[in-house]
């Protein structure tokens, strides 16, 4: 059974790499099944995009507001999820506005920190990559400005 596992990973693997297997199967064959059992579309595309929250985790995200100079992102969670995406993230420059209290474990460069905000508070952060956890009891809702400035890319997921 452990050998037949590894042989369809294998060959899906190898499928998703751009190659056809003996029986002619190919790249689109096995992207047109993928999206046949609903595998969302976000998770197909280039890697940047397949990452970024809004398309990844819309239950979650939404964009309230963007132009040329800001991305507004609003985003919800409850407790044991992280705040602004799920596991190691990135983010660009940004302001946090934390519409609801929070309370939230991170690590960054391998160091762990808990912190909380008030419903009310604006909290400004240098792009960066990070884990956070909600250790609160509550839901948290908030507003990330994400600042387009040259370096700028969406955040992930």
């Amino acid at each position: 059974m452990r050998d037949e596992r590894k042989s369809e990973r294998k060959v899906a693997s190898t499928l998703l790499s751009g190659s056809q297997t003996a029986n002619g199967v190919s790249r689109r064959d096995v992207l047109a099944l993928l999206a046949a059992f609903g595998v969302p579309d976000a998770a197909l595309a280039a890697p940047d995009s397949a990452l970024d929250p809004v398309k990844v985790m819309p239950k979650n995200f939404r964009v309230a507001f963007e132009n040329d100079m800001v991305r507004v992102l609003e985003y919800n969670n409850r407790p044991g999820m992280g705040p602004c995406g799920a596991g190691l993230h990135y983010h660009p420059r940004h302001i946090d506005i934390f519409l609801t209290s929070f309370r939230g474990q991170s690590r960054e460069d391998g160091k762990i920190s808990t912190g909380q905000a008030k419903a009310g508070d604006v909290h400004w952060y240098e792009a960066g990559t990070h884990e956070v956890e909600n250790i609160d009891k509550t839901a948290t809702r908030m507003f990330m400005v994400e600042i387009k400035d040259a370096n700028w890319k969406p955040s992930t997921g």
